[in-house]
């Protein structure tokens, strides 16, 4: 378990105060020391008193580290999720609740260049603190704001097996529940203490309640399960409540885009008459005209606090909308129309994200979960697209600018060696280079379209489309040894470059986006192997993980099982 500084709490001073290194300065200079941090950032309060460091197991930041990494934090993190007082210390927060600084802590300290390697001395010893947290009853409300953040900005993975941010999210949800925010003006009903709020924690907590599902629909979104959102009378429409229950305008722009996106989940992936919850395709197109409708209603609402951010978040909602055409049939009415949309709806969102920016400048390197998997996804898309018949009809040139600005984007948001940014990246390119980096443009000789860019793994939403371009990328890994994931993070492939990179970066060419019905059409069977029954079915996971017996094939003609 973690073990928590014991020293006592004292007054947040300004940093005008005199600094001076005197007998308990020296102590508290070996502990600094001892996380490689330097001396001589000690305070002395009025009273001669000596503010101390806070520690986290083998972890300890003195007052100037925490004050900078604060200043970072609220600087260019929290503008993407505006869910915490500025102005408020950081003793204010540590009083609250340490899970809720340290995490304030450990996401500031993804690029914080000072102390090298920060994030990684933290990640362990704050995933401790997380879970006793967790475990250690009954909850606050600040520790529900910690994991706003942590699952708006998880502890960098190499591996999806190892990401508990989906499970986070539920537990959010859960304990907000249980102690009453969706119920922010009758919260005695959840405490068997007197409860009074004040109308300034009475809104901090309707803040935090729009929050919690703001997070729990883009973590949703992101990983492409089921949403444990609760949008009702708490959430609705801000001038329909009194003063006291009304959110923040930047606030209450996310939540109105994120019910949007809950609307599109809703709309094209929860049928209950289908097996994998696709909508009908009979009844999709007028559901997709209904939803176009509604998000261009929903942009001239919101067009008054359209910031660069907040359009940021509402084209992603768009693009997660546009996905689903990866799930027509090319016999669909429209179906070049849809895909055209899809291709201006990736456009617009990449554009949004290489350029968003706050009071600070370009934030994009500080960019959330969430955007970095739609960032992600749009990467897949053009992937998909200017490797299809599809490229005859828009700019190639641009799209393979726009191909490489964005794998460059994907690498430069990661913050450690080898973690899941660069590994899709990688992953990105080499099926990029193996698909003809956009030069072999498929045209089918009677002018129609072809089935290239149908999917085969179709039970992850809007993110069906990752899912199965890695497990494509996965399965010619496996099956012809070529790809080297571990040997080409060494070296990245160039997406530009017609040089390898590595001596097995690159893609047969025989893989991926073939226009072959074969790689598209037939059931999905798993080996000999009776294991595959206790199997989950992650892509991400076996290909991050090393090399497993790969427990499911593509089947058809030209396309031999494992």
């Amino acid at each position: 378990m973690a073990q928590i500084s014991m020293s006592p709490t004292i007054p947040h001073l300004q940093s005008s105060l005199d600094q001076y290194m005197g007998s308990q300065e020296a102590v508290a200079s070996l502990l600094d020391l001892k996380s490689g941090l330097d001396g001589g950032s000690f305070l002395r309060s009025p009273n001669g008193q000596i503010i101390p460091p806070r520690r986290l197991d083998d972890v300890v930041l003195t007052v100037e580290r925490i004050r900078d990494l604060f200043q970072i934090f609220f600087t260019l993190y929290h503008p993407y999720l505006p869910l915490l007082d500025a102005d408020k210390p950081s003793d204010y927060y540590y009083d609250a609740c340490p899970l809720l600084f340290w995490t304030i802590v450990a996401v500031a300290s993804r690029r914080y260049t000072y102390i090298p390697n920060l994030i990684s001395s933290v990640a362990g010893p704050l995933s401790r603190l997380l879970w006793a947290t967790i475990a250690d009853l009954p909850q606050s409300y600040h520790v529900v704001k910690a994991l706003c953040i942590l699952c708006t900005w998880p502890l960098p993975i190499s591996s999806t097996s190892a990401d508990p941010t989906f499970m986070l999210s539920g537990l959010m949800m859960q304990i907000s529940m249980q102690i009453g925010l969706h119920r922010p003006s009758h919260a005695q009903d959840f405490s068997k203490f007197q409860v009074e709020l004040r109308d300034e924690e009475l809104k901090d907590r309707v803040k935090t309640w729009a929050a919690c599902n703001v997070v729990a629909q883009r973590v949703a979104t992101g990983y492409g399960q089921p949403s444990t959102t609760f949008y009702d009378w708490t959430l609705g429409t801000s001038t329909s409540r009194e003063s006291s229950l009304r959110l923040p305008d930047e606030v209450d722009t996310r939540l109105r885009i994120e019910i949007f996106s809950d609307k599109v989940t809703k709309a094209l992936y929860r049928n209950h008459l289908d097996p994998v919850g696709l909508a009908d395709s009979s009844q999709k197109s007028a559901l997709t005209d209904i939803l176009t409708m509604d998000f261009e209603d929903l942009k001239d609402k919101l067009k008054p606090h359209l910031t660069p951010m907040n359009l940021l978040y509402l084209r992603a909602a768009r693009l997660h909308q546009h996905l689903s055409v990866f799930f027509d049939s090319p016999d669909t009415k429209d179906y070049r129309l849809n895909l055209l949309a899809l291709w201006t709806a990736t456009m617009d969102f990449l554009e949004s994200a290489f350029n968003v920016e706050t009071a600070s400048g370009n934030v994009i390197l500080y960019a959330t979960n969430y955007i970095l998997q739609m960032i992600i996804a749009a990467g897949f898309t053009l992937l998909k697209l200017l490797n299809s018949f599809f490229a005859t009809f828009i700019d190639l040139e641009y799209g393979k600018a726009l191909f490489t600005r964005t794998i460059s984007t994907i690498r430069n948001i990661s913050v450690t060696n080898s973690d899941l940014p660069v590994r899709l990246a990688e992953v990105l390119v080499q099926l990029w280079r193996g698909g003809g980096a956009g030069s072999k443009v498929s045209t089918p000789k009677d002018g129609n379209t072809d089935s290239s860019l149908q999917l085969k793994v179709c039970c992850r939403m809007s993110m069906s489309l990752v899912y199965d371009s890695v497990w494509r990328w996965r399965e010619e890994f496996q099956a012809k040894g070529r790809g080297n994931l571990e040997s080409a993070l060494k070296n990245p492939t160039n997406p530009d470059s017609a040089a390898e990179s590595s001596a097995s970066s690159v893609m047969d060419p025989t893989l991926t986006l073939a226009p072959s019905s074969a790689i598209l059409g037939g059931a999905v069977t798993p080996t000999g192997d009776s294991s595959y029954e206790y199997e989950v079915f992650d892509p991400l996971n076996w290909m991050l993980d090393g090399l497993v017996d790969f427990p499911y094939s593509f089947t058809g003609p030209g396309m031999s099982g494992l």
